[in-house]
């Protein structure tokens, strides 16, 4: 008796326009022939010779151990009395794995009497490459919002939580954003602004130790250390989003008007 296999009945039955599903008893013993026809049979067990001295033995197969969790790097304050003298300090940082990989550290630009101080998230490959944050397209689109409220790149201050590219332009981990808070800490208390805008959901939960979503927080008026603080979409995500950027555009107009542009 010809046997056929579980899915040449399903095929056939489907083709004659019989939807009702095989009964057990075929499909169990058709897809029991169908693992059988797939299973190589077993080889008969054939005394071998002992293999000769010369040739080796397999490799035992390398046991795969857990990652050893280090304790994380202890967080060494940061004394600058100037700007210069900060990014200097920032320049010969080596306390994350970023440094080995960055073309410049990113420190900041724009004026150091500013009374708005914008806060990014993290270089990315252009901004590595030329040592300032916000080139390249997202700075563009920064420079029109800005332009939007009255002001211009140079009447503000821009920098980024951390100083250092992360590769692939991933978000910074959680020892690299360690890392990096005194001098993110220290460099606001050289600017002393008046107001801080905050691009970008890591900028604000790191600023704002908050791990709500960026949607929920842009709509208040937060603090740092007594500054007020402004949460806004970036830029970069903007471009990609262009329904965000009405909400942008009403964030920046709750700034301007706390500072009375």
């Amino acid at each position: 008796m010809k046997h056929y296999s579980a899915e040449f009945l399903r095929c056939y039955f489907r083709e004659v326009g019989v939807h009702t599903p095989l009964p057990p008893g075929i499909v169990s013993s058709a897809e029991r022939m169908d693992t059988e026809a797939e299973t190589p049979a077993a080889a008969p067990v054939m005394k071998q010779a002992a293999a000769p001295a010369s040739v080796a033995a397999a490799p035992a197969t390398e046991k795969v151990t857990p990652p050893v969790s280090r304790p994380p790097t202890p967080v060494v304050p940061v004394e600058a009395s100037s700007l210069d003298a900060l990014r200097a300090q920032v320049a010969a940082c080596q306390r994350c794995a970023l440094a080995k990989g960055r073309k410049h550290t990113v420190f900041g630009t724009g004026d150091p009497k500013a009374r708005l101080v914008i806060i990014g998230e993290a270089p990315g490959a252009e901004e590595d490459r030329q040592g300032e944050p916000f080139v390249g397209p997202a700075g563009q689109l920064l420079n029109r919002m800005l332009a939007a409220i009255g002001l211009q790149r140079s009447d503000v201050y821009i920098m980024n939580t951390i100083k250092c590219r992360p590769p692939w332009n991933r978000d910074p981990g959680e020892e690299e954003m360690r890392a990096c808070r005194p001098w993110l800490d220290a460099q606001l208390r050289l600017l002393q602004a008046q107001h801080l805008c905050l691009l970008g959901r890591v900028a604000a939960h790191q600023l704002l130790r908050s791990d709500a979503p960026l949607g929920v927080l842009r709509q208040k008026l937060h603090t740092y250390q007594g500054i007020p603080v402004t949460v806004t979409y970036h830029p970069a995500y903007l471009l990609r989003s262009s329904p965000r950027k009405q909400q942008a555009w009403e964030d920046l107009q709750r700034m301007a008007e706390a500072l009375s542009f």
